[in-house]
């Protein structure tokens, strides 16, 4: 029996996935696959090499590879992790354990004492203050505790996350998760992580217009409340 989904989110991430790869923690009763959107760099070939199921993803969007990985995914529980560096193996376990307690979303959070953000070194951390700032105005619509209401490295009860009827295709997919689950009164907990550098490749999340999706997606969610 499938009791865990480690879903791995891929797009030119060969330099990632190289160094990664080895250091994911072996989980009881889980299964590991990835969702890959046209990666050109060898990247899908390096994980069937190493016996990690590929679904192929044939349109664009980080939501969409969500969609397809849920689809997929056998597991009772699913937890969805970017082999860019940022995130760390090790909290694979910790997070799997929130869910094991009872809790329906367990969030990686870059805010929380003990945590390090990418950005912490830096003079002007203008990607952690407008994660902040979203955060805020999460609590003073939907309520809620959450201190990192954005970052996707996280895990959800499969049977959750269909309830929520995640639509949107972009990088706001874990916003809208949160703001549903918290519309819900879905129970959600949070450990802290430590963020890694990024190894080799770009983000392709920019800032202007990753920004604007994320506002727009808040004021949608303001306007249908609890109507999806």
């Amino acid at each position: 029996m499938i009791k865990t989904s480690i879903i791995i989110l891929t797009r030119n991430e060969i330099d990632g996935v190289r160094v990664i790869l080895n250091r994911l923690p072996k989980i009881r009763d889980s299964e590991i696959f990835a969702v890959d959107y046209d990666s050109q760099d060898g990247t899908v070939a390096y994980l069937r090499a190493h016996h990690i199921r590929v679904v192929r993803q044939s349109q664009k969007g980080r939501g969409e590879a969500f969609a397809i990985g849920a689809a997929k995914a056998r597991g009772k529980y699913l937890l969805f992790f970017s082999p860019d560096g940022n995130e760390d193996p090790a909290d694979i376990p910790r997070l799997i354990t929130l869910l094991e307690k009872g809790n329906d979303l367990a969030i990686a959070s870059r805010f929380m004492t003990g945590s390090r953000n990418e950005e912490d070194d830096e003079v002007f951390k203008f990607r952690a203050w407008a994660n902040r700032a979203f955060t805020f105005f999460v609590h003073l619509f939907f309520g809620g505790h959450v201190s990192d209401t954005i970052n996707g490295y996280r895990a959800i009860r499969r049977d959750v996350y269909k309830s929520l009827h995640l639509n949107t295709s972009g990088f706001a997919i874990e916003f809208q998760m949160t703001i549903r689950a918290l519309k819900r009164g879905k129970k959600i907990a949070e450990i802290p992580t430590r963020e890694g550098n990024r190894i080799g490749g770009q983000s392709t999340a920019y800032a202007i217009p990753t920004g604007l999706q994320f506002v727009l997606l808040l004021l949608r969610e303001i306007f249908i409340g609890l109507n999806f």
